[in-house]
């Protein structure tokens, strides 16, 4: 496509006063006219495109790029590239973009958004590309996806399975980051910063308001987003789940920073009484005083806003995280004595409900700061009413008590199977509501996003006052049925007399693989990780990867903690609850054991320099297996060892028929994919035994088991 083209749908970004023309709501994916659908699709990608590139220009020189406004998170580099990355590795998946674009781009910008013990930090492990370079790569990335917007098929509706769909995933994984790379932009040194777009903040500066409580009649309330509905939905978001809420009473206001410096000056920052054991440890590591956007000079605060430190606004709400949250309402209930506490999700919707709040959809003008429509910034929490309360939606986020897990009947997307899993920890508490900047996904009512406890965003809070206990769901037991037929497969029991895979994989490796302490092993698609855990216990070093984060955060969980729980399925709808402790199995923690989230097509340099790689059926679950098998020499020493295990189950729905090793004619005669592994690998090694098969048994319930054969193929680099 021409550049002509391209600028012929370009949508500038109109700043101060023009905030309601460039309208980011998410659109209608069930009803309309095809045609008029693909412009609206194409409008919304651009918009919220051009907005992203906005975001950054707030960032004067090119040198900020590369600075780590949280130590636990990425420099801004890493964020500016991301987005554009992941339409690409998901169009990828999809099979709706022939191959990568870039694929060193894709590698290094893919992963690392959550402090998750797979998200590399280290910085020495990256070469960051320019500025410029990554500017380039997303004007690439954004012709690439006007065209397939315009080419592609359209049928309405747009479901999960259309292929349009991933296209919108794109658009709204754009939108979140817009908002947590601003947060992160407003923890950059001020001096390094340009107001940009961001320059239509609120002035308005009254007196705060004093809060109260408003009465708020329990109900049973129903949670959870139908699949008609017809709003773009992260797979959280789906399923059904009812919870009686008792009559409770909730503040009128968000908790303002005139009322959250009561707490400050009740020396609440240094009583160690108020605060959970996390929040104690989190205050005692930061040495906090206050919260993280306030300036203290002398005996007066600032404020600091996403590009600009202003006086202090008392009637702005507080932004906090949750920590500091819970400690406030400790301390307020002591003062009181009262029971005072923050919102359940449940109690969030009960409110909505009875003031009627509309969603995104059903908006002319957004009823609240959100979406951009009113402001670059907070605004007092008495402008926007909602009924009896005021900013039910929109100013800032408002923490929950509710620890994010998916409602009965989630089902993970197959082109994001990582979105939501790794967070249903128990360790990352919802917030609702959205924020000033706000838009797509995020402005809607089921929006359900979660973060660690200690993290900041434009999040504030309310409070409630209640005699019960909330309801409070954590699933610490795995139920996601295919990571849960992984973690049988891994630690259960043995079935139909046959020994466990990885156990089998572990006696071959003794077998065949001398002097192991002083070894390096690469175990590639390790799943729920039982071989490498085993394997620490022989070889140096172990660095075990999966594309799949759903399935190595169990291993990870068990290494952290020493403990897994899942459930597996009995008959019907009985089934078990099963512990694992890593005592059980002889096995440790293993600090020689790195579990990692990566891609082997697109594997990081320093995935390098092994003596064994284990990939075990691999090769049927990548696009481009001959691909890998012509290039994974470059990871391993001379005279280093390749053992593959494959069942050569070839699906057209992963790799096409050209790719396939085997299992096709050609010629008229038969092909084995034993033959092409042979013949791609060959150039770089000699074959070290005669291949074999080794059968085991997966359990998919008490009366269903699965036998697998796979064939294993023993290769030493020249």
């Amino acid at each position: 496509m021409s550049s002509t083209t391209v600028k012929t749908y370009e949508m500038p970004f109109k700043a101060k006063n023009s905030l309601k023309d460039f309208n980011l709501k998410s659109p209608d994916l069930k009803t309309g006219n095809p045609a008029e659908k693909r412009q609206e699709i194409l409008a919304y990608f651009l918009r919220t495109f051009e907005l992203d590139d906005q975001l950054y220009k707030t960032i004067k020189e090119d040198e900020t790029f590369y600075l780590r406004a949280d130590p636990l998170r990425h420099p801004l580099i890493f964020y500016f590239g991301h987005t554009a990355c992941f339409f690409v590795n998901k169009l990828v998946l999809a099979g709706l973009l022939p191959g990568h674009i870039k694929p060193e781009f894709e590698s290094i910008f893919a992963i690392g958004v959550d402090e998750m013990s797979w998200d590399d930090l280290n910085e020495d492990n990256y070469n960051w590309p320019s500025v410029a370079e990554v500017r380039q790569y997303r004007e690439v990335v954004k012709k690439r996806i006007i065209q397939l917007i315009e080419d592609l098929p359209l049928e309405l509706p747009i479901d999960w399975n259309n292929s349009f769909w991933p296209i919108i995933m794109g658009i709204e994984h754009q939108n979140i980051h817009i908002e947590t790379s601003s947060v992160l932009i407003r923890q950059l040194p001020i001096e390094k910063l340009q107001k940009g777009i961001f320059n239509h903040t609120c002035e308005e500066d009254s007196a705060p308001p004093k809060n109260e409580l408003v009465p708020v009649e329990g109900a049973e309330v129903e949670l959870g987003k139908s699949s008609q509905h017809p709003l773009y939905g992260w797979d959280l978001e789906y399923g059904s789940f009812q919870e009686e809420v008792n009559d409770f009473q909730a503040s009128k206001f968000l908790v303002s920073n005139a009322e959250f410096l009561t707490f400050i000056e009740a020396n609440g920052y240094h009583n160690k009484e108020w605060w959970t054991e996390e929040g104690w440890s989190w205050r005692t590591y930061e040495k906090a005083e206050h919260p993280r956007f306030w300036i203290k000079n002398g005996d007066r605060y600032q404020l600091r806003l996403m590009a600009e430190v202003i006086p202090m606004k008392w009637n702005f709400p507080a932004e906090i995280n949750y920590l500091e949250a819970k400690a406030f309402c400790n301390w307020k209930s002591a003062c009181t004595d009262k029971k005072y506490r923050l919102p359940t999700e449940a109690e969030w919707y009960r409110m909505i409900s009875i003031e009627s709040v509309e969603d995104a959809n059903q908006w002319e003008e957004a009823p609240g700061n959100i979406n951009l429509e009113h402001y670059t910034s907070p605004c007092p929490v008495d402008k926007f009413k909602f009924g009896d309360f005021y900013d039910l939606l929109g100013n800032v986020w408002q923490w929950t008590e509710t620890p994010i897990t998916g409602y009965p009947g989630f089902k993970v997307h197959p082109l994001y199977d990582d979105f939501s899993t790794p967070t249903f920890d128990g360790k990352h508490n919802l917030i609702k509501g959205g924020s000033w900047i706000s838009t797509g996904n995020e402005a809607t009512l089921h929006a359900r996003y979660a973060f660690r406890r200690h993290f900041y965003q434009h999040a504030g809070f309310r409070y409630v006052e209640a005699e019960h206990e909330p309801q409070i769901r954590t699933d610490s037991y795995i139920t996601d049925e295919e990571v849960v037929i992984s973690c049988e497969q891994n630690y259960g029991n043995n079935y139909l007399g046959m020994e466990k895979l990885p156990l089998q994989l572990i006696d071959l490796i003794q077998q065949h693989v001398k002097n192991t302490p002083e070894k390096k092993l690469l175990d590639l698609n390790c799943d729920t990780g039982r071989l490498a855990f085993e394997a620490s216990k022989l070889f140096q070093e172990v660095t075990a990867l999966d594309a799949s984060a759903r399935f190595i955060q169990p291993a990870i969980h068990l290494q952290e903690n020493g403990l897994l729980r899942y459930v597996i399925q009995d008959e019907g709808e009985l089934s078990f609850f099963k512990d694992v402790l890593l005592s059980d199995f002889q096995l440790k923690d293993a600090n020689n054991l790195v579990f990692m989230q990566d891609d082997v097509m697109k594997l990081k340099e320093r995935y390098s320099n092994y003596d064994v790689i284990l990939a075990s059926n691999l090769l049927e679950e990548i696009r481009r297996p001959k691909e890998f098998l012509k290039t994974i020499h470059e990871r391993l020493n001379t005279d280093g060892m390749l053992i593959l295990t494959s069942t050569y189950q070839w699906n057209k729905s992963i790799a096409e028929e050209e790719n396939w090793l085997g299992g096709f004619k050609k010629d008229g005669e038969p092909v084995a994919s034993i033959d092409s592994i042979s013949e791609c690998l060959k150039p770089k090694f000699k074959q070290h035994s005669t291949p074999f098969n080794l059968s085991y048994a997966i359990r998919h319930n008490s009366r269903k088991y699965e036998v697998l054969t796979t064939e294993v193929s023993i290769w030493i680099k020249n």
